[in-house]
């Protein structure tokens, strides 16, 4: 009888392990630990004066309501996610957790970042983040993504958002120098996303979501990765163009800028109407690390 206790007794803590674990793959990590970054990067280049503490806890919280976004994304997109291969493994699709939890959790996460980060820092810093918030739910995931290729383009804008709050939790305001985060952010999504789904054509056919490949074909989604990377090469120059970045950063983002940009020419010059797998999940797996290091190289410069 006792084994039998302490057996349930572990049943019960795994069950509990487990939901937990699910819960947290709902806020999708991944993201949230690049909105960590950028929104970091954002705070401490503004030349911060508030508590380490309260600064720590912010941007925490700026991390936990996009979780939360992400947790409404997967509530809304349960239907796509069991039919295709890249998200049918989510925690809905298998049945770890139900709609209407995942629903109440999402909800819970909004009001308690945004409530929490307009108690610890200012109005705008949580009017950004609720804005991100409601503009990932109800201009992208419910309105775009399921009606337009250019879903991807327009959605962006909540992506882009995190280095204008880091900004604003110090400051209580927005800058050319935040503005030009943004913008580097919004111009290099498109291309980013694009690189994916021509190798996950099938995927997105499946679910029926109008992606560039599966809307415009191969060869117009290609040239507008090409043109977007092109784009890139004037948004890098912006902070330095504002006086707040040097050298350190312009040279390196330059070079990593126009390997971007031959990687991406690479992927266009394949044959037409076609495209070369191994070159397209280049452009995507290099596209995060060239995210990553322009705004490292950004920090960089501003602390050194």
């Amino acid at each position: 009888m006792f084994l039998n206790k302490v057996k349930n007794k572990t049943i019960t803590t795994s069950n509990f392990s487990g939901y937990t674990k699910s819960l947290i793959s709902l806020m999708k990590p991944r993201v949230m630990s690049l909105v960590i970054f950028t929104c970091a990067v954002g705070f401490l280049t503004s030349n911060p004066t508030i508590k380490t503490f309260d600064a720590i806890i912010s941007i925490i919280l700026v991390a936990i309501g996009a979780g939360a976004a992400g947790c409404l994304n997967m509530w809304y997109e349960s239907d796509l996610d069991a039919l295709m291969t890249r998200t049918c493994l989510r925690p809905i699709p298998t049945g770890k957790v139900n709609k209407r939890q995942a629903l109440t959790f999402g909800i819970l996460l909004s009001i308690f970042s945004v409530g929490a980060l307009y108690y610890y820092t200012n109005f705008l810093s949580a009017f950004l983040l609720f804005f991100t918030i409601a503009f990932y739910l109800f201009v992208y995931t419910i309105w775009l993504k399921r009606k337009t290729p250019q879903n991807i383009v327009i959605g962006g804008i909540a992506g882009s958002l995190p280095p204008v709050i880091g900004w604003s939790i110090s400051t209580n305001s927005i800058s050319l120098v935040s503005i030009s985060l943004f913008l580097i952010i919004f111009f290099w999504t498109p291309s980013h996303f694009w690189a994916l789904s021509l190798y996950k054509a099938d995927d997105y056919k499946k679910a029926k979501i109008p992606m560039m490949p599966i809307t415009d074909g191969i060869e117009k989604t290609k040239l507008y990765i090409l043109i977007y990377s092109l784009l890139m090469l004037p948004v890098v120059i912006l902070p330095y163009l504002v006086n707040f970045s040097g050298l350190t950063y312009l040279v390196p983002t330059m070079i990593l800028t126009l390997y971007y940009n031959f990687i991406c020419i690479d992927l266009y010059k394949h044959k037409k109407n076609k495209f070369d797998l191994k070159k397209a999940k280049k452009v995507f797996a290099y596209s995060i690390l060239y995210l990553f290091l322009i705004f490292l190289l950004f920090l960089l410069d501003y602390l050194i």
